[in-house]
């Protein structure tokens, strides 16, 4: 059985204000080579958080392919998340990357995850969890 251990990325949502937070440790292998990594960052005019985790540059080409997805679609979070699972669902190089993402709006949460997964939280306060990485 293979250990998996990785980034947690935390959301909060409270009415219509949202709080998202990561840790800042990046490994490679077992060795910890960074501590000050940004794994949650601000787009759309500071209108949605995006935290990742997984592989850096796996996650950084989602980060990219998620922000130009919310253009695409003016902002609609929701079809800008389902349109990205899509893509990673579909295309051949995208279904290859290992990571997640968390993304959040005054009105929605969604976890993001490889093979069309789409989580969207629904309570006045919720939590939206990402993240493992492979050991």
């Amino acid at each position: 059985m293979e250990n998996f251990h990785g980034t947690t990325i935390v959301c909060v949502k409270v009415g219509d204000r949202v709080a998202m937070a990561g840790d800042g440790q990046v490994t490679l292998g077992h060795a910890a080579v960074k501590h000050t990594a940004k794994k949650v960052r601000k787009i759309f005019e500071g209108k949605v958080l995006v935290g990742f985790s997984g592989a850096t540059a796996d996650a950084m080409t989602l980060f990219d392919k998620f922000e130009a997805k919310l253009e695409e679609f003016r902002g609609n979070l929701r079809r800008a998340a389902v349109e990205l699972a899509k893509d990673w669902r579909t295309d051949r190089i995208l279904r290859r990357l290992e990571a997640l993402l968390a993304v959040a709006d005054k009105d929605s949460l969604f976890t993001i995850t490889r093979l069309d997964r789409v989580f969207e939280i629904f309570d006045d306060v919720e939590t939206a969890l990402a993240g493992f990485a492979r050991a």
